[in-house]
C-alpha cells in the first residue's frame, strides 16, 4: 500500500518537473530542502525555548538551585529512553553521522533523522545537558536532503548534494548565516567545489535564512554590536597572535578530553551506571558553574557585554562576583569543565554537538586573555585597553577553526554573527594560528578522528575518498584450488588440469594458511615423474604480505606497492585462509567506482 502510494506521487513529481533540465530541477529541489531545512530549524528551536523557560526561567538569580543536579540526569534518560525505544537508531554526532553516510550508505539517511534529532536534542539541551543544538539540526537537515533526493529516485552524486543542502541550509537557519552555511559544506563535507555545486548551496541556504529571518526576525543568536572602542587596531596584533596560540592549545586540550571521556564511558557495560555517573557529574558541575546550562549562549553574550556579573547567577559565588581575581578564576574553570560537561553528556546517551561548545570555550579564552591582558597593562602603567567584545568573538572563531578543522567556517560565521567585518584581520590571524597548531597536534577534527581510524572518511582529495567504498570482501577472490601440506608434487599435477589459476594456497586442517606455491615454481620438475614424490612444502614459499579482512584500502595498495606484486592472501586476525585479493580488481574497482560517483 504504501510502495503504491509512493509510485504515485512519483508519478505526479515526474509530471511536475518533465520541462526541467537536470540543472534547474536540482535548483527547485534545493529550495524545497532548504525551507524545510529552516522549518526543522524552527521548529527544533521554539521545542528547546519551551522546554528551557519552563524549567528554570523561575529560578531566583541569588540562590544556589539544587534543581540543576538533577535536571541534566532526567534530560539524559529521557533522550536515552527515546533514542532505545522510539527510534531504535543511532541519532548522536550528528555531523560525524553526515560523514558516515556519506561514505556508507550513499548518502542515504534513515527517514526518522527528519525528526527525532529534534525531539532528542531539544530534551537533552533544554534539561541542561551541555552541548549544542547545531550537530542535531545538521543532521535533520542532511536527512531531509538525503530523504527529499530519494523521493526523487536521483543518483548518488545527486543525493549527495541534497543532503549538503540540507546541512548548509540547517546551519545557516541557526545563526542567520547563510554564507557560513554554505562555507561549512564546501569545508567539512563536500568533495567537489563546482558551480553546480555552489548554485544549489546557496539557494538552500538563502531559502532557510529567509524562512528563519520571518519566522524569528532579524535579532542574531548572539545580539552583540561592534562599538567604536571595539575596533582594531595594529598595536593589537601581538596580543591576537597570542591568542591564536591559546586557542589552537585549547583546541587540542578540548578534542583530547572529549576523547578521554568517550573512551572511559564506552568502558561502562550498563546503561544505568553510565546514566548515574554522567548525571551526577553534569549535575554537580553546572550546581557550582551555572553558565554550563545547555548550549551556554546567555553566557557568551554576558561575556561580549562585559557583564561578567552576570556569570554567577544562581551561583554558590554569587557574592564574589565584583572580585576581579575570582572573576578570572571563575571564567577559567567554567572554561575547562565545560569541555568535561559536553562529552559526558554525549557519552551518558544525551543528543547534542560539539558546535556550540567549541563557540563557549573560545568565547571563555578570548574574554579571560583580554581581562588578563588589561589587568598587565594597567599595573605596568601602559594606556591601552583591549576590548572584551572583539576577544571574545575572535576567540570564538579561533577554538571553532582547531575543534572542526575549518578557519573558513569560523571566521565567516563570527563575522556574520556579529556584522564584525571589521574583525577579519585579527579572526584571519588567530583562526589560521590555533588551526595550524591544532592540526600539527592532531590533524583530525574533533569530526573525523573515529572515521578515521575505521577508513570511512571521504575527504577533498579524490582518491583517497574514492578508496573508501571499495571494500575488501567485495573484491576478494576465492576460487582458488587449496592443497593440504601433506600433498605432493603428483598430487598437484593431477589437479592442475582443473586449474584456471596459477597460485595455490597451502592450508592445514583447521585452515591455516601455512604458505602459497606458485605454478611457475613447479615447472621445472612437474614433467619429471621421479620427482613427484617429492612433497609440495618443498615448493612452498611464504607470500611477502598479508591482508585483514577489515583494513583500509589504502593500506592494501601500500603493501602491493612496498611488495611489488600484484597478488595477495585474505586471513583473519587467526590467520585462516580467506581468499586472494589482486592489485589489479583493485585498480578497476577504482575505476569503475569514480566513474559512478562522477556520474
Amino acid at each position: 500500500m504504501a510502495r503504491r502510494r509512493y509510485d504515485k506521487i512519483y508519478q505526479y513529481y515526474l509530471w511536475l518537473t518533465h520541462r526541467l533540465t537536470d540543472r534547474q530541477l536540482m535548483m527547485v529541489l534545493a529550495v524545497v530542502v532548504g525551507l524545510a531545512a529552516g522549518l526543522g530549524t524552527y521548529i527544533f528551536e521554539v521545542l528547546l525555548h519551551f522546554v528551557r523557560e519552563g524549567l528554570v526561567n523561575w529560578f531566583p538569580v541569588e540562590r544556589a538551585q539544587f534543581l540543576y543536579l538533577i535536571y541534566p540526569a532526567i534530560g539524559i534518560i529521557l533522550a536515552t529512553l527515546f533514542v532505545k525505544y522510539v527510534v531504535k537508531d543511532n541519532i548522536s554526532e550528528g555531523v560525524t553521522r553526515v560523514l558516515y553516510a556519506m561514505s556508507r550508505t550513499n548518502s542515504r539517511i534513515r527517514g526518522h533523522n527528519c525528526w527525532s534529532s529534534v525531539v532528542g536534542g531539544a530534551t537533552t539541551i533544554g534539561f541542561g545537558g551541555s552541548v549544542g543544538p547545531e550537530a542535531p539540526i545538521v543532521l535533520t537537515g542532511a536527512a531531509i536532503g538525503s530523504n527529499i533526493g530519494k523521493l526523487a529516485r536521483l543518483n548518488y552524486k545527486n543525493i549527495t548534494l541534497l543532503l549538503c543542502c540540507g546541512a548548509g541550509a540547517a546551519l545557516a537557519a541557526i545563526f542567520k548565516a547563510p554564507i557560513t552555511g554554505v562555507v561549512f559544506v564546501l569545508e567539512i563535507l563536500m568533495l567537489d567545489i563546482t558551480i553546480g555545486s555552489v548554485t544549489p548551496l546557496l539557494i538552500a541556504s538563502l531559502s532557510a535564512t529567509t524562512l528563519a529571518l520571518m519566522l524569528r526576525g532579524f535579532d542574531p543568536i548572539l545580539p552583540v554590536t561592534l562599538s567604536v572602542a571595539d575596533k582594531f587596531e595594529l598595536a593589537q596584533i601581538p596580543m591576537f597572535i597570542i591568542l591564536g596560540v591559546l586557542c589552537g592549545l585549547m583546541s587540542f586540550y578540548f578534542t583530547s578530553v572529549n576523547t578521554a571521556v568517550g573512551r572511559l564511558f564506552r568502558r561502562i557495560d550498563s546503561q544505568y551506571k553510565k546514566w548515574a555517573i554522567g548525571g551526577v557529574l553534569i549535575g554537580v558541575l553546572i550546581f557550582i558553574f551555572p553558565p554550563l546550562y545547555g548550549e551556554g549562549y546567555e553566557a557568551m553574550t554576558a561575556l561580549m557585554r562585559g557583564e561578567t556579573h552576570s556569570l554567577f547567577d544562581n551561583s554558590l559565588f554569587f557574592k564574589f562576583s565584583s572580585i576581579e581575581w575570582v572573576v578570572i578564576l571563575f571564567v577559567v574553570a567554567t572554561m575547562l569543565f565545560k569541555v568535561v560537561a559536553m562529552a559526558a553528556t554525549n557519552s551518558a546517551g544525551g543528543v547534542g554537538g560539539t558546535f556550540a561548545p567549541s563557540l563557549f570555550v573560545g568565547s571563555f579564552i578570548g574574554a579571560l586573555t583580554a581581562l588578563v591582558f588589561n589587568i598587565i597593562f594597567r599595573w605596568l602603567g601602559i594606556d591601552m585597553q583591549l576590548s572584551i567584545v572583539s576577544f571574545t568573538l575572535v576567540g570564538m572563531a579561533g577554538v571553532m577553526a582547531g575543534v572542526m578543522n575549518a578557519p573558513l567556517t569560523s571566521i565567516f560565521l563570527i563575522a556574520e554573527l556579529s556584522n564584525g567585518y571589521e574583525l577579519f584581520i585579527p579572526l584571519m590571524i588567530t583562526a589560521s594560528i590555533s588551526f595550524a597548531l591544532d592540526y600539527y597536534l592532531n590533524p583530525d577534527s574533533i569530526y573525523t578522528k573515529q572515521l578515521r581510524e575505521r577508513g570511512e572518511l571521504l575527504t577533498h582529495n579524490k582518491d583517497q575518498s574514492v578508496l573508501v567504498f571499495l571494500h575488501i570482501d567485495r573484491l576478494m577472490e576465492t576460487d582458488f584450488l587449496r592443497i593440504d601440506e601433506s600433498f605432493t608434487l603428483g598430487d598437484i599435477v593431477k589437479i592442475i588440469s582443473k586449474a584456471h589459476r596459477n597460485i595455490f594456497p597451502v592450508v592445514d586442517d583447521d585452515d591455516d594458511l601455512l604458505g602459497v606455491v606458485q605454478l611457475d615454481d613447479l615447472r621445472a620438475d612437474m614433467f619429471d615423474r621421479d620427482k613427484y614424490a617429492t612433497p609440495i612444502t618443498h615448493y612452498m614459499i611464504q607470500p611477502p604480505d598479508k591482508i585483514l579482512p577489515q583494513e583500509q584500502m589504502l593500506s592494501v595498495l601500500e603493501k602491493f606497492e612496498d611488495n611489488k606484486t600484484w597478488m595477495l592472501p585474505v586471513v583473519d586476525k587467526q590467520n585462516h585462509y580467506l581468499g586472494f585479493i589482486s592489485k589489479s580488481r583493485i585498480l578497476a574497482a577504482y575505476r569503475e567506482q569514480l566513474v559512478e560517483i562522477s556520474q
